[in-house]
């Protein structure tokens, strides 16, 4: 996952031509821009993404809300994929991209950064006062009472309860779900909230078909009305929980920019257009720009 709500994704139209590292460095030099950031950002992490070229929809269907929450067989089997899947996501480093992103927020260009990434690799990268719009894997809340705890305690009882659970990895997800043979699974032990003693327990971020929180949906809508630009960043647009934000800032009227590999839904609404990748894009635009 980067975890989204379920959505029809529309095909993709391929860009009519498009623009230049100067177009790009135009556009946002006078700063009030805000970042919405995708998994594109984190694929030189060695995070895959869901919808590029080695995109994990292409293989595998993702863990949904519903069968999260109404199937125990199937939130038994997330868990014994995301304990193995989630050491991968905590090890990855920030790459250039990150890294870049956080120098011109520190040197004022960026106002706002929205995620839809829930690895942390922004943070890590250094950029601050980042809006998790999916949240983040490396909380827990419980099902049952609510408690928000962190995901590396989590581990360590995990680890305890499961000390000869160590199956060969085929593949991480977005979301830290590690592809597993179904026949190593009835192995594992999964351990309940600690706070309240029996609450099912989910990772703190927004699977496919789950909403996001209001309320954090309001904050981004705020942080895109008060932009001179927004700048999107490795995200296809499939669904609607980033293209809204590019809805919303073509009905303002407020310039869009859109950096990535390959086609995105929002082509259309943007302003300035790199079919490029970002770890050479970003580092480059930060330079022109004196961060």
């Amino acid at each position: 996952m980067t975890a989204v709500p379920v959505a029809s994704p529309l095909p993709l139209p391929a860009p009519e031509g498009g623009s230049s590292l100067d177009d790009l460095a135009d556009l946002v030099a006078d700063g009030g821009v805000v970042v919405l950031s995708g998994a594109g950002l984190s694929t030189d992490s060695g995070i895959p993404d869901y919808r590029g070229a080695t995109g994990s929809l292409r293989r595998h269907t993702p863990m949904t809300y519903q069968t999260f929450t109404r199937d125990p067989r199937g939130r038994h089997r997330y868990w014994a994929r995301s304990f193995v899947g989630w050491r991968k996501i905590r090890a990855a480093c920030p790459n250039d991209g990150h890294r870049a992103v956080a120098d011109l927020q520190a040197a004022g260009v960026v106002a706002g950064l929205i995620t839809q990434n829930v690895d942390g690799l922004h943070q890590a990268g250094g950029a601050r006062d980042v809006v998790e719009l999916h949240g983040g894997l490396d909380r827990t809340v419980c099902l049952s009472c609510g408690d928000v705890a962190d995901r590396g305690e989590l581990d360590q009882r995990l680890r305890a309860a499961n000390p000869d659970f160590v199956p060969r990895v085929e593949e991480v997800n977005p979301d830290g779900d590690a592809e597993l043979p179904d026949e190593v699974l009835d192995g594992f032990v999964m351990v309940p909230c600690r706070a309240c003693g029996g609450g099912p327990l989910k990772p703190d971020v927004v699977f496919f078909g789950e909403t996001v929180p209001r309320d954090r949906v309001e904050h981004c809508f705020g942080l895109v009305q008060q932009a001179r630009s927004l700048l999107v960043l490795g995200s296809s647009l499939s669904v609607m929980s980033g293209y809204r934000f590019v809805l919303r800032a073509a009905k303002l009227g407020i310039p869009v920019a859109i950096v990535t590999v390959g086609p995105t839904r929002g082509d259309a609404k943007a302003d300035v257009r790199l079919d490029a990748p970002l770890g050479v894009v970003l580092p480059d635009l930060a330079g022109r720009l004196g961060c």
